[in-house]
This record gives C-alpha cells, structure tokens and sequence, in this order.
C-alpha cells in the first residue's frame, strides 16, 4: 500500500512539474541539473554549472526528489543528475537503463561508505552490528533517524523493519531532512546519548563526528554498503553534444574533495556559488583535468575560459 501511494504521488509531482518546465529544447544551449536536497550534490551540481557557464553555456538547477529527477532525464527534460547513488538508487536507474532512456556517463565517486552509524561511544558500549542494536532499543528509543522520504537508504530500512531483518521489526524510522537528522544527532552526541542514523560518506559528518559505520547482520541491506556515485544523463546526449559529454565524463571528484565542499556549504553555511567558485579558483590543476580535450561553445580551450572569468 505505501508503495502504491508512493508511485500515485510521485506520478502526479512528475507530470506536474514537467507541464511547468516546458518542452525540451532542441538545441542543448541549456545545461539542466536534477538536484536532490543533499549538501554534497549541491555543491558538486554548482561546480560543474559555473565550469560550463564559463564555456559559454547557460545552466539551470532545480532541487527535485529523486524520482522526479529519473523521470526528468528519461522524457530529456533534464541533462545532468550528479547523485546516482549506487546500489541504492540501482533498482531506480538500471531499468531506465535497459529501455534506453539513460545512460550512466562517470563514477564521480568511487568507493564511498555509507548505511546505519552510531557515535564511537555507543560502538564502544557493545554496538557492533545491526544485530546488536535491539540488544539496547529502550536506549535507542527504538528509533532509527532517517533522512528525505522516497530515497533509497530509507526504503532499504522500511524493507528491513518489513522483513524483521536484525531484529528490526518493531523499530521506528523517523524520516526527516538530512540538516534535521544531523541536528537531532548532533544534539544527542553532545549530550554523550545514544542514537543510530544514516551515514555516508562524503560528508563533513565523518569530520566533525567520531562515527562508527555498524557492520551488516542477516543481510540487512542497510549496513556495510559501499556506494558507487554516477553522474546519470539522457541516452541521447552524448549524439546531443559530445563536448558536454566529455566534461560529465571526466567529472570525478575525490571523497575528501567533497567532503570539504560540504563542510563549508553545509556546516558553515556558505553559499554553495561561493565555496564553488573559491574551490576552483584554488584547485586549477584538478580543474585542468576535467576539462582535458573540452572546449568552450565557441570552440577554444575550455580552461583557459575558466580561468578568465573565475580568476586566480
């Protein structure tokens, strides 16, 4: 039944939004990104948007869920989502794979942790595993704190506490905003208690927190997942513009690169057009990389367009 709703739901946000966007574009003058409500994604998407306006390229970025934005990049209502979260968004994507509505371009991250974390004290009290956290509900208040409703990792936790993987079934998960889950974690690390959430990496989380990533238990799909991110784009673009193709093609990021973009964006609180453009102007090198081979709209090297408008 959830499921049902679900889909009727995001069926409905989907053709409403795209009647509001307008019929694609037959020339791709405009990049549009697909951004879900995640800090690290946010960054990454204004990067990636302030390199290709220097090249002569106008962008668009529009915070969607992420069911939205799939759709948006299979009907070519979208160009670019930068947080094709694998294997928990694979269910999502590979069938738009296979019927030829998209086509994953680069892994802009690679090898990147992410399921269930409890703070390095509650590890340290017994909490091993999944399994061991009915072991201490009452101190869990048997709650697991979640992040945006209709992500992956969220639904993977609802099919556990469905399935009673780990001895979950009677635990409660609290979706929310992912700023909303790591103020109410922050809150009761400071108060040393105890609390299990959703944790990933890259994020300035794995900075700020001693955090311990809780080892899987009966298969619980929501630990020990090692995450794979793609940068996901219509089938067509790379016929589209092989230019824009190349660029998302080389576009891959290091955790710690992102982590401090999400340090700065989301735990400072500096604008994201800010901690962008002071990164590149500090970082041409990996720049350079990036945009090997790629030119501006008017055909002249990409970098050194870059480097004229953004500066030193």
């Amino acid at each position: 039944m959830r499921k049902s709703l679900f889909r009727s739901s995001l069926a409905s946000l989907t053709l409403a939004w795209l009647a509001a966007a307008g019929p694609a574009q037959a020339e791709l003058d405009t990049v549009r990104f697909g951004v879900p409500p995640w800090p690290g994604v946010t960054v990454k998407s204004e990067i990636a948007a302030q390199l290709l306006e220097a090249m002569g390229y106008k962008t668009e970025q529009s915070q969607l869920a992420v069911g939205v934005i799939l759709n948006g990049l299979a009907s070519d209502d979208l160009e670019v989502y930068l947080g094709g979260w694998y294997p928990i968004e694979e269910e999502m994507i590979e069938p738009l794979i296979a019927d030829d509505k998209v086509a994953k371009v680069a892994r802009n991250i690679s090898n990147a942790n992410s399921g269930l974390v409890v703070p390095e004290y509650v590890h340290e009290a017994g909490v091993d595993s999944v399994a061991d956290l009915d072991q201490y509900r009452e101190r869990f208040a048997g709650q697991i704190q979640g992040i945006e409703a209709g992500t992956g990792i969220n639904d993977a936790i609802l099919a556990a506490i469905d399935a009673n993987k780990a001895g979950l079934g009677d635990w409660e998960l609290r979706e929310s905003s992912t700023t909303a889950m790591l103020a109410y974690a922050e809150q009761k690390i400071a108060n040393q208690e105890w609390v299990t959430f959703v944790g990933w990496e890259p994020h300035w989380m794995n900075v700020s927190y001693d955090l311990y990533y809780v080892k899987d238990a009966d298969d619980s799909g929501v630990a020990e997942i090692k995450s794979t991110v793609w940068t996901v784009v219509p089938a067509e673009l790379q016929s589209e513009d092989a230019n824009l193709y190349r660029f998302l093609s080389q576009y891959r990021v290091s955790i710690e690169d992102q982590n401090a973009w999400v340090y700065e964006y989301s735990h400072e609180e500096r604008p994201a057009d800010e901690v962008a453009s002071e990164w590149i102007r500090h970082h041409y090198a990996t720049v350079a990389k990036w945009l090997e081979g790629v030119t501006t709209k008017a055909g002249e090297p990409a970098i050194d367009a870059v480097k004229a408008q953004l500066g030193s």
